[in-house]
């Protein structure tokens, strides 16, 4: 089956953060963070990007940067339910067949990373395309805020179905401290039918537990597959990683 011919990379952005107050307009070289992550996501030239805004100070920035942006309601639950609402405005005829969703606080994304969560939706039985780098660092193994993928990748395959998403080190590794374990990044790419689908979902009993949302995808028996990336991208959560993306994109 081929790749879907009209994917839209939406970038959800809001304001409320309580651990970094108005983090998309947060300052990285002169420039707001949301820009950072924009730029990135043009270079992956998949398809139109647009930041999908929980307010109008967000974009009123994309736009000023020669950027499109849509205003939904500040109210959603999560960025999926944004997006949902983004591309629906955008594109009632439903012309576009799948929506890239690119979280606004990876300022050092890889736009190869973003053409990589999209290659999973070649294989027609897959609902939504995900991203995951091996685990280098033997701290993160253990870190709940370091979400992990049980897949497997047979054989050197780049590609291969999602089993489970946990903030816990699985799959057990038996004792082997080298047994590969996957951080899942949390970019998505939805088939349109399935996004639809994905935000009439109540939250489920899993999702609650592990806080994790593609756990509702998975009890409802939606199919998702991973590909498999090199490296992961700093999440700008607090001031402290603010910082270190800073510091990373000066160098």
């Amino acid at each position: 089956m081929p790749l879907p011919k009209r994917p839209l990379v939406l970038i959800p952005a809001r304001l409320a953060s309580t651990r970094l107050p108005d983090k998309p307009l947060a300052d990285i070289h002169g420039t707001p963070m949301v820009l950072h992550v924009w730029r990135r996501a043009l270079e992956a030239d998949i398809g139109p990007v647009v930041v999908a805004a929980a307010e109008p100070e967000i974009a009123a920035v994309v736009e000023a940067a020669g950027g499109q942006a849509v205003l939904t309601r500040p109210d959603h639950p999560s960025g999926s339910d944004r997006i949902f609402e983004a591309v629906e405005r955008l594109d009632p005829e439903g012309r576009v067949d799948a929506v890239v969703n690119v979280q606004c606080d990876v300022p050092t994304l890889d736009p190869a990373a973003i053409r990589a969560v999209v290659a999973p939706l070649a294989e027609p039985q897959v609902d939504i395309g995900t991203i995951a780098a091996e685990i280098h660092d033997p701290e993160e193994r253990g870190d709940p805020n370091v979400v992990k993928a049980a897949v497997a990748f047979p054989g050197g395959a780049r590609i291969a179905r999602a089993l489970y998403f946990s903030r816990a080190p699985v799959p057990w590794d038996q004792g082997d401290p080298q047994a590969p374990l996957y951080h899942h990044i949390g970019l998505y790419a939805f088939r349109r039918p399935a996004l639809a689908r994905f935000v009439a979902l109540p939250p489920s009993p899993l999702e609650r537990r592990e806080k994790l949302e593609q756990l509702r995808a998975m009890e409802a028996g939606m199919r998702i597959d991973v590909a498999r990336v090199d490296t992961s991208p700093l999440t700008v959560d607090t001031p402290a990683d603010l910082e270190r993306a800073r510091a990373h994109l000066a160098s």
